[in-house]
């Protein structure tokens, strides 16, 4: 390629999280595995809701929703990562490069936004039982659903023409194992700064107007089992939501954690090392927290294999 700008690029290079070559086998069968219990985990989760009617409620609505977002979330890096180490290449196309960005800043958020919506449901459900039904009605709920798929795609479709009107120059190397929206803006030889201050705005709402409601909906649900006079009560009522509370400390957890690795070290390929716990690992929890944490899950999964 020549010296210079240029706006289309055939290719980027994935540097992955190592360059050792015997380190290769040991990330290839360490990614699968967990990809394959990502997989499978929230795929049971979702048939398990799909085919018991005792779990066809609005907070399994939600949740078998949230094993989607979360197998389509890990899909959109693990296998091309895989691929990638099976044929010794480290070599991923200008739009696969895009479509990748895309797919995953789409399912990320949608992550987020449904995390929120949940926590508002164990909020009406702790606060308001006696509307609940009424509050949660399938209407409303699909337009919880919608606002949260409408709200996402905004999100990655925004930052995706942002990437696009971006010029790339011939270093095209990101070191990460997947496109990594930072990463890929870093690369542009044209003016960023528009690009730059869509990304932090877009990531800013993402982190704090969710968050703000979740935060919000269990400063009521706290306030409303401190009323409740029976230990046993509290319990009861602090139980509906212990997995939901889990779930969220473990994604906004490891989401600050990478988020704080990368502003205090400059080493990339740490970062890179770091993400895996929010790309990965938190998929990968999910269904074990809330089949671990859950009663009905448990019933619906024997159910299920019975």
């Amino acid at each position: 390629m020549e010296q210079g700008n240029h706006t289309h690029v055939p290719e980027f290079i994935l540097l992955g999280l190592s360059e050792e070559a015997e380190l290769q086998p040991l990330l290839f069968g360490l990614f699968l595995s967990m990809y394959l219990v990502t997989f499978t985990g929230n795929l049971l989760i979702i048939l398990a809701i799909a085919t018991d009617s005792h779990l066809h409620t609005p907070m399994y609505f939600f949740l078998s929703n949230l094993s989607f977002a979360d197998i389509c979330f890990t899909s959109t890096t693990v296998p091309k990562m895989l691929m990638n180490i099976q044929m010794q290449t480290k070599v991923i196309t200008y739009e696969d490069c895009i479509a990748q960005m895309h797919f995953f800043l789409l399912f990320g958020a949608l992550d987020n936004f449904l995390l929120t919506v949940m926590a508002y449901d164990r909020f009406v459900a702790i606060c308001h039982p006696l509307h609940y039904m009424v509050i949660m009605n399938p209407r409303f709920c699909g337009l919880l659903l919608l606002t949260s798929w409408v709200l996402s795609l905004l999100h990655s479709v925004l930052n995706a023409l942002m990437v696009l009107r971006l010029s790339f120059c011939t270093e095209l190397e990101i070191s990460h194992f997947f496109c990594e929206l930072n990463q890929v803006i870093q690369l542009g030889c044209s003016d960023t700064f528009l690009t730059d201050l869509v990304m932090y705005l877009t990531t800013g709402f993402l982190g704090v107007v969710p968050f703000t409601g979740i935060l919000l909906s269990y400063m009521k649900i706290v306030s409303s089992i401190l009323k409740v006079s029976s230990a046993g009560g509290k319990y009861k009522a602090f139980s509906t939501c212990g997995s939901h509370l889990s779930v969220v400390s473990l994604f906004y957890g490891t989401g600050l954690g990478v988020y704080l690795c990368s502003a205090a070290i400059e080493n990339s390929r740490a970062t890179a090392i770091t993400s895996v716990m929010y790309t990965v690992a938190t998929p990968m929890l999910n269904p074990f927290i809330y089949s671990l944490r859950n009663k009905d899950i448990k019933q619906a999964l024997r159910k299920l294999f019975s």
